[in-house]
């Protein structure tokens, strides 16, 4: 990664981007690591969390995060979900965050050095373009190791850097969430096969 120490950096996780991103490479997130990693590769102005949240729900499932975040040294955006109906006649949820994602962008281009969008999404091009123009550094992190890749090459191309997300599974991942029946399950059989061997 090339980030200078006196670099001020700003992040922008696109929340559900990110998510799917870390999904399809069979991890989660651990977002004190990623605090704590960027904080160490120059002085990190701001960290802003993108998601949309679905407001009649008793509970919801990025709840929990959402508040964690909240208290835990990032500026949380949110919005709430639109609720439609797919082809399929199935309720689904929209919340798009893409222009509050663009507007914070354009913003602290004036405030920063370096601005790191987490995201593949390649509508961000020409936001990309317009930071860049402002005398920004922008970095793009997603993955183009998923099936299917998360990460727009017209994007890819546009960012000063990529880093593939892959490439931080070790750093900003958190370990296996399984249940611990099934890690000691797999434990015992690793064992086993290598009493064999």
């Amino acid at each position: 990664m090339t980030f200078y120490p006196t670099d001020r950096l700003a992040l922008f996780i696109d929340g559900a981007n990110l998510y799917s991103a870390a999904k399809g490479l069979g991890f989660d997130i651990d977002y004190r690591k990623l605090l704590e990693e960027f904080r160490t590769r120059g002085v990190l102005v701001r960290a802003y969390y993108y998601t949309a949240l679905v407001e009649d729900q008793e509970y919801s499932p990025i709840r929990p995060l959402v508040d964690w975040l909240d208290y835990n040294g990032f500026r949380l955006v949110t919005k709430p979900a639109r609720e439609y109906t797919d082809a399929q006649g199935r309720k689904r949820w929209r919340g798009d965050m893409d222009v509050e994602i663009a507007v914070d962008m354009l913003e602290m281009a004036a405030h920063a050095d370096h601005l790191v969008l987490f995201s593949g999404d390649g509508d961000f091009r020409c936001l990309v373009e317009a930071v860049q123009r402002k005398g920004a550094r922008v970095t793009v992190v997603s993955t183009v190791k998923s099936q299917p890749p998360m990460a727009s090459d017209d994007l890819r191309r546009q960012a000063d850097h990529f880093i593939d997300l892959s490439d931080l599974a070790d750093i900003i991942g958190r370990p296996s969430r399984l249940p611990r029946f099934i890690q000691e399950s797999r434990t015992g059989a690793d064992r086993e096969a290598d009493a064999e061997a």
